[in-house]
């Protein structure tokens, strides 16, 4: 499998494209990564250096890989944080580009934008990009629950209402729609939830939460999942693999007490899931 991964890049820590590579490739995933952003770190710090890269520079890297005559093996695009409000038209032409030389290839997207907690941390526009333009022309999307509220004009807060607002997204273009954090008030104390939906059915999986915020885990998550459902076209078998991966991932970044996730510290469980976490059928 190859993917053509069109993100932001760190020096420091891991988010984006340095988030989404190793574990993909430690899972025999071959991976193109094209930058968006090239900063020293992320951005919760409050403090970073480095560019935006322009969108006639990330186009030229694209065009560049187009002309080694790879596009037709390419199975999967996926883009995540996007940086400048040009970026939007890169990526829409990449993946025209990459279906018309493989037309069983498909585009994820993560549609970053921001989470409930912190708001919206990404430019004004990018949002109106995400849901008017970038996620009608998604084959999947992966967005938080924050994020799917945006997207369809809802404030999902229960698992009908997760569904009845995935089923809205759905209804503009993508046709698998995972959902990366379900919040709601009857849930067990201490709990998250991840919610996917495709053709086939919808599956929900529960999980402790975590006392941490761990900037990329959502990158990681969307990576994981392309792979794992473009690979099986299993949806509850993508969230079931995905799932034990992540929460392993976040709970040994919180045993060490690091600010960043310990990628490399965590390949096995990319590698080999304990598949801990019972995915239960919801539609």
């Amino acid at each position: 499998m190859k993917i053509l991964s069109i993100q932001s890049a760190v020096a420091y820590g891991h988010v984006g494209n340095s988030a989404a590579v190793f574990p993909l490739q430690r899972i025999g995933v071959e991976v193109l990564p094209v930058y968006t952003v090239n900063f020293s770190n992320h951005t919760g710090y409050g403090a970073w250096r480095g560019p935006l890269i322009s969108p006639d520079d990330v186009r030229e890297v694209i065009r560049g890989i187009e002309d080694r005559g790879v596009f037709g093996e390419i199975d999967v695009v996926l883009s995540g944080y996007q940086g400048g409000e040009g970026i939007g038209d890169v990526i829409l032409d990449a993946v025209a580009r990459v279906k018309a030389a493989n037309p069983s290839a498909v585009y994820a997207c993560d549609p970053v934008m921001g989470n409930a907690r912190s708001g919206c941390f990404v430019a004004p526009a990018i949002p109106i990009l995400l849901r008017e333009r970038v996620v009608p022309a998604a084959d999947i999307i992966t967005p938080n629950q924050f994020e799917l509220g945006f997207l369809t004009g809802t404030e999902p807060d229960s698992i009908e209402s997760t569904l009845a607002s995935v089923d809205a997204v759905r209804a503009t273009g993508p046709r698998t729609v995972l959902v990366t954090s379900v919040e709601r008030p009857d849930a067990e104390e201490g709990t998250i939830e991840m919610l996917v939906v495709d053709d086939t059915g919808a599956w929900i999986v529960q999980t402790p939460r975590l006392p941490m915020k761990a900037n990329g885990s959502g990158d990681v998550t969307a990576a994981l999942f392309t792979a794992h459902y473009r690979r099986t076209g299993d949806a509850a078998d993508a969230l079931a693999r995905t799932t034990s991966s992540v929460f392993d991932l976040l709970q040994t970044t919180l045993d060490s007490g690091s600010r960043e996730l310990k990628l490399v510290e965590s390949q096995e469980a990319y590698a080999h899931p304990r598949m801990q976490f019972t995915v239960r059928q919801v539609r």
